[in-house]
């Protein structure tokens, strides 16, 4: 096995290995059946003293890169411009004619990349549950993950896309309430500790692993819950884009208008017809491997305007991807460790905001990443949720049969229009979307497309 392998090359003790799934980012070390699976190994003590001896050796930056692969830090302008999270920064020299001098893209994507709010793993906060874990190390990098995706909604809905971090000038409120909203106790809406209580439905466990599916089912449970004032915790919907009723399995995944303006109004109590929305569309994209098909279509949604990026990384060392330069993939990294901080209110400089923030830009290989993975998308208002549906329906359109999801006007009517439409597939002429059944009969390759 793959991180056999690896064990055996950072440290000399004898390492097991029971599953093809099982991760390295759990002191515990569990071995999986599933995503989510919280059963703990029987018979796994040399593994998981091997892990824990790198652990307290100081050495887990060093193997989580190597679980994560080489991962870089140089950027050049000859691999052409950067998309970060739906804007372009110009950095390509082949695209600058007059003189023009490309290091202001550079410096424009670095103050960008710099200002997207890192969480990492922590450590010292108070107990989980009637747990003794005061430490997600080692496990709890896709709850971080999908940390810093919501983060960036958030940071989007209350600040906009053009916001950066200031400098030289007091911390915007807004920021702040944002950062404490991720703070590391049970008084904090989107803390580990309530994210872990969230998705206990879905198989989060204190010190387990979990799939990006499981993780943006989670977020939509904890989103239902209302706080002391009766008021949701997040200040937008959650819709998570299925391809079946379930949401277990099926075809492309199908973006519902009807379904979208659903989630809107339950989360309004019917008193709006359209809110602020979060769309999180958790995929399969191959066995092992992302299927090579889908890369291109991967790339091109940094290209949106509501791009929120990918929750993905390796098995066992999940990352925030949040920019594209061609082949490669810009990623914020969860897995350093960092003492547990307590953001106050003062806007002038709060201990710790720093350690919320990374100005190392590190990136791995697009077609590295793994498969199972969760794309975000921050559409502000009905006018941002339609440019998002003819985007998706044009990225659909181009992606040869096999897209990553579909756009339809409403479920039956989709069906209905599968059947009615030929091959051309002509869709919805009043909305400028194409229909598509939500089973999407384009897809043959169960293997190929399929949800967690």
């Amino acid at each position: 096995m793959v991180l056999k392998g690896l064990c055996e090359r950072i440290v000399s003790s004898k390492c097991s290995s029971k599953s093809s799934t099982e991760t390295v980012d759990n002191t515990q070390v569990p071995v999986y059946s599933k995503a989510g699976s919280s059963d703990f190994p029987s018979r796994s003590s040399g593994w998981a003293a091997a892990v824990r001896k790198v652990v307290t050796g100081g050495s887990m930056r060093r193997f989580q890169e190597r679980v994560l692969g080489s991962s870089r830090t140089d950027i050049s302008s000859s691999d052409g411009d950067i998309w970060l999270l739906g804007v372009c920064h110009k950095i390509s020299q082949q695209e600058s004619t007059g003189g023009v001098d490309t290091s202001n893209g550079l410096a424009s994507f670095e103050q960008d990349f710099s200002s997207k709010i890192l969480v990492t793993y922590r450590k010292g906060f108070d107990a989980i549950g009637d747990t003794k874990y005061t430490s997600d190390v080692n496990w709890g990098c896709m709850l971080r993950s999908s940390q810093m995706l919501v983060a960036q909604a958030l940071l989007f809905h209350k600040l906009g896309r053009s916001w950066r971090k200031p400098i030289d000038k007091p911390l915007d409120k807004e920021y702040i309430d944002v950062l404490q909203l991720f703070g590391d106790s049970e008084a904090s809406a989107f803390s580990i500790h309530n994210l872990l209580q969230a998705g206990k439905g879905y198989g989060l466990a204190v010190g387990s692993w979990v799939g990006p599916y499981a993780m943006c089912r989670t977020w939509e449970v904890l989103a239902r819950k209302k706080n002391d004032l009766g008021e949701p915790p997040l200040p937008m919907a959650i819709y998570v884009v299925s391809g079946d009723e379930d949401g277990e399995r099926g075809g492309a995944p199908v973006v519902c208008i009807e379904d979208a303006s659903k989630r809107c109004s339950e989360f309004s109590s019917g008193l709006a017809v359209w809110t602020p929305l979060l769309l999180l569309v958790p995929l399969v994209l191959g066995l092992d491997k992302v299927n090579p098909r889908y890369i291109p279509l991967l790339r091109s949604t940094f290209k949106f305007p509501q791009s929120l990026g990918i929750m993905g990384g390796k098995p066992g060392a999940s990352t925030y991807i949040i920019g594209v330069q061609n082949e490669k993939a810009f990623y914020l990294d969860p897995h350093d460790v960092q003492q547990v901080v307590n953001i106050s209110g003062d806007t002038q400089e709060p201990t710790g905001t720093s350690s919320y923030h990374c100005n190392v830009m590190r990136h791995i290989p697009l077609d590295s990443i793994d498969p199972s993975l969760a794309i975000g998308f921050y559409c502000r208002d009905k006018d941002d949720f339609d440019d998002f549906c003819s985007q998706a329906s044009k990225l659909a359109e181009e992606s040869n049969g096999a897209p990553l999801f579909t756009v339809a006007k409403s479920r039956s009517f989709s069906k209905q229009v599968s059947n009615d439409v030929s091959g051309d597939n002509t869709g919805f002429q009043e909305d400028d979307f194409p229909g598509m059944d939500c089973g999407n009969d384009t897809v043959t390759n169960e293997d190929d497309w399929q949800l967690l």
